[in-house]
């Protein structure tokens, strides 16, 4: 038996988190993962999972193995991709993780798109408002709205990003004294939990020295959508993101202000880890999105 048809069936087992949702994923049957495991563990003389009725678990070892097989695989696997890149279809699977934010806004039909022109590669997106750890959790890349800092990943910027702060006409003309950012102190704000400064906003002078303005108001929700559809009531002030925005300050429903204060230096990135050989699927993806935002700016 090949030790790597053993090694994958137990990658397999573990990130789907049991034999039977492997089985499943993959179309083997239960009883023949569970096979080429125990064969690998005879191998190596170690228990890597513990079975039980109820309860999936790894050994220390199992721990172990899983993080270097899992990374030699993917070498493995994008060894084959470069050779053959030219020369056929892409296949296999490609794990993102993208920012729930993401995927609901109009922007996520980028994603939709790309998996139309590619029906032959699966692709596997995990929404999640948090910053994963791409190795620890086996993903092959993800999608990143934020200013880029180093963390030690390779990225590549897909799109240029700005939040506004935007409230609609009416609730500025019940608040019409709101010239400088420290006014929106004074005035109710909805707030997004999403944000890191979730009490406050951060503004930047022309000299690059910032400043944070406490804010407060009657909502605090996780949702930029919902913190939209919030200002669109006329209930406060918000800050959201343009691709959310855009629509309705466009057709007048919400005014923008301070633009002057707010940041230039965010964008949509692409991050993955470094790897000897860049995965053919995941380049050809980031070009892709790159070639998609340019089309819908």
């Amino acid at each position: 038996m090949d030790t790597l048809t053993r090694i994958r069936a137990f990658i397999d087992v573990v990130e789907a988190e049991g034999f039977s949702a492997a089985a499943r994923r993959t179309g083997r049957s239960k009883a023949l993962l569970s096979k080429y495991v125990r064969e690998l563990e005879d191998d190596l003389g170690a228990l890597l999972l513990n079975r039980t009725t109820r309860q999936f678990s790894m050994t220390e070892a199992g721990h172990t193995y899983y993080r270097t097989a899992s990374d030699i695989l993917k070498e493995i696997d994008n060894l084959a991709d470069l050779v053959r890149e030219n020369n056929a279809l892409l296949k296999g699977r490609l794990r993102i993780s993208v920012p729930r934010t993401f995927v609901d806004a109009d922007v996520g039909q980028s994603l939709i798109d790309f998996a139309k022109e590619n029906p032959d590669l699966q692709l596997e997106i995990a929404a999640d408002d948090r910053f994963v750890d791409l190795i620890e959790e086996s993903f092959d890349l993800a999608i990143r709205v934020t200013k880029l800092e180093d963390s030690g990943m390779i990225a590549r910027k897909i799109s240029d990003f700005r939040v506004h702060v935007c409230a609609t006409p009416e609730f500025l003309e019940r608040y019409p004294n709101i010239e400088h950012p420290t006014d929106i102190s004074n005035v109710p704000f909805i707030v997004d939990t999403n944000s890191r400064t979730q009490a406050s906003v951060r503004f930047y002078n022309p000299d690059s020295t910032s400043f944070a303005v406490a804010v407060s108001g009657p909502i605090e929700v996780n949702s930029p959508h919902a913190t939209l559809r919030a200002a669109l009531t006329g209930i406060g002030i918000a800050v959201i993101p343009d691709f959310i925005a855009r629509k309705p300050i466009e057709d007048g429903r919400l005014v923008t202000l301070f633009n002057d204060y707010l940041p230039t230096d965010r964008g949509i990135y692409a991050v993955y880890p470094h790897r000897r050989y860049l995965p053919a699927k995941v380049r050809i993806f980031v070009d892709y999105l790159q070639a998609w935002f340019k089309k819908h700016p």
